[in-house]
């Protein structure tokens, strides 16, 4: 009998090798724009799906509240109350730092980019992803510190967040709404070349997981804990990822939603944002000695979740 090679799986593979070998091509200080080019191509991504959306179903989808209700549900309740559930185990410090990490990672909100880039691989409903994925972030303005603020002392409130509202209107919401504009003009093109389109979002997504790991292995994230202390908190990380993904999945099915639906609802409603991970973590810890360990189960679950959805992403989309 032989076996199917996902070629995007391969690729992914060696992309983490790059990553591994030559992270200095991915960091902030790289002649490589990197960023630039990846922000450019996710901006493009979302203009195409703005020319291929129909008009119709994007209002149809924005009244799914089934999904809405599951996915914020998912983001903001299903990971929170599962982490809680462990911290009765906690017996010392060191301990206790490790699980406010896993809590901070449970209380961040979902993603956008990467959210509404993998649904529309695997063919969900990428419509409802964008809804989702955008309303998260606003969301999580208030809820991230309020559910930290039960067990972390003083919290700064203070910080800006115009800036990446701003990132976030520029770099998704007006491609989409230009394609649609655009879309009696450009529509059929863009799904004539549809195959074209999504080898393109592949390669963007590629980019992406290049400059994750390779901001990781440039930082020595990897290397701040023990090789047991890290296969600990990389199964910690595959356990809740992959009791979230069911939950969802199971969730969707007692809602009997759509094939569609629940593709979003389960790669919506697993996402945790990194960049917002980040700016949370300057305003709820400050300088803690520790914070490099608060932030490691995070880059952990970013860059698992990232390689397992791509997986099941490119699976589904055959």
């Amino acid at each position: 009998m032989s076996i199917k090679v996902d070629k995007f799986v391969i690729s992914i593979i060696i992309v983490i090798v790059l990553a591994y070998f030559f992270p200095e091509w991915g960091i902030e200080s790289s002649q490589i724009p990197i960023d630039a080019i990846s922000e450019i191509g996710i901006s493009l991504i979302f203009f195409f799906y703005g020319l291929k959306l129909n008009p119709t179903q994007l209002k149809a989808g924005l009244k799914n509240w089934k999904l809405h209700l599951l996915v914020q549900g998912s983001t903001f309740l299903m990971f929170p109350l599962l982490i809680l559930l462990l911290r009765p185990c906690i017996q010392n410090e060191a301990q206790e730092t490790i699980w406010l990490a896993f809590f901070f990672l449970a209380a961040l909100p979902s993603t956008v980019s990467s959210s509404v880039v993998m649904v529309a691989m695997a063919k969900g409903n990428v419509p409802a992803a964008i809804f989702n994925a955008s309303i998260s972030g606003i969301i999580g303005i208030v809820l991230t510190p309020l559910w930290m603020g039960l067990f972390v002392d003083s919290i700064q409130t203070d910080f800006d967040f115009t800036e990446i509202y701003i990132k976030l209107i520029v770099q998704i919401i007006l491609p989409v709404i230009l394609g649609l504009l655009l879309q009696r003009f450009l529509g059929d093109f863009a799904r004539k070349h549809s195959s074209k389109l999504t080898l393109f979002d592949k390669s963007i997504i590629l980019l992406i997981i290049y400059k994750s790991f390779a901001a990781s292995f440039d930082n020595n994230i990897f290397s701040v804990v023990s090789f047991l202390d890290l296969l600990f908190l990389f199964i910690g990380v595959v356990t809740l990822f992959i009791i979230v993904y069911s939950l969802t999945g199971f969730i969707s099915k007692k809602l009997q939603l759509n094939n569609e639906d629940r593709i979003t609802a389960q790669f919506c409603g697993t996402k945790k944002s990194l960049v917002h991970g980040t700016v949370f973590s300057k305003i709820l810890f400050g300088n803690m000695a520790t914070l490099g360990i608060v932030l490691l189960p995070l880059m952990l679950f970013h860059a698992t979740q990232i390689l397992i959805i791509s997986v099941i992403a490119s699976k589904k989309s055959r």
